[in-house]
């Protein structure tokens, strides 16, 4: 058992050279990962003896030398980039599938889907729409926490047993809304290490930036200095409580657009 806890990371995309991202939006754009960096990232684990694992191993063992790897959305590198890259090292993972990304432009097929699990990997629910589930009524939140996880399995013929929050945004309401709709565990965006008695459902997640360097990276796998990151993510969480997700999105934006012209 890990006395240090297992670091659970998050990321969304993989860039490709000449491959358009599948959304433009500057606030998404930071979320995008170079191929060449995750696989620069993994290689650094394998290299130091660490191993990638989906969260329903994580869960189960929290072993020594281990980080939880992640993906939300289900975009199409999951399969063209991230899958080839962990199978190389025999590194496992959980996709985390928003049902109706499925299919569009930039995002994974039912049938590539299908793949992906026929690899080897885990796949998790990401909602039905990627709504923000604490702005739902009761009705919506389980539909989207519900439905989807239906809709998932039906296409992979077994059961989906893990669900992750978009945009982290998450209360007790919505933990115990994913509990009762049959999955083991949640995960958030809370910066912190999981341990043998975390909440299974408020379990955290460290994200994988754009701008982070190999060295931070090494640093977050282990779980070192964590605290400027959490930092980071408990101002935007009280900017996002205290003036509502709708409109903390809107001044994200503008300000991210500003800067990209300037």
């Amino acid at each position: 058992m890990s006395d240090n806890g297992v670091v659970f990371l998050m990321y969304h995309e993989l860039e490709s050279p000449g491959r358009p991202p599948s959304q433009t939006d500057p606030g998404y754009h930071r979320y995008i990962v170079p191929a060449s960096e995750f696989c620069s990232q993994m290689q650094l684990l394998h290299r130091q003896g660490w191993r990638g694992v989906s969260v329903g191993s994580a869960i189960a063992a929290f072993a020594e030398k281990t980080v939880a790897i992640t993906f939300d959305d289900g975009c199409e590198t999951d399969l063209l980039s991230a899958a080839p890259a962990l199978k190389e090292i025999n590194f496992g993972a959980t996709f985390y599938i928003t049902t109706s990304y499925l299919g569009k432009t930039g995002h994974l097929s039912p049938s590539q889907l299908r793949e992906v699990q026929r690899l080897g990997f885990e796949i998790g629910c990401h909602s039905m729409s990627h709504a923000y589930l604490t702005d739902l009524n009761d009705r919506d939140l389980r539909r989207e926490v519900g439905e989807s996880k239906m809709q998932l399995e039906q296409i992979l013929g077994r059961a989906v047993e893990h669900f992750s929050c978009p945009g982290g945004r998450y209360d007790r309401r919505v933990s115990d809304t994913v509990r009762e709709a049959g999955y083991r565990t949640l995960t958030t965006s809370r910066v912190q290490r999981n341990f043998r008695n975390s909440d299974r459902f408020a379990l955290g997640r460290v994200s994988v930036m754009r701008s982070t360097s190999l060295a931070e990276f090494e640093r977050i796998s282990k779980g070192h200095s964590l605290w400027p990151v959490r930092m980071q993510s408990q101002l935007r969480s009280a900017g996002q409580k205290f003036l509502g997700n709708s409109l903390y999105d809107r001044l994200r934006a503008a300000i991210l657009r500003d800067r990209a012209s300037s």
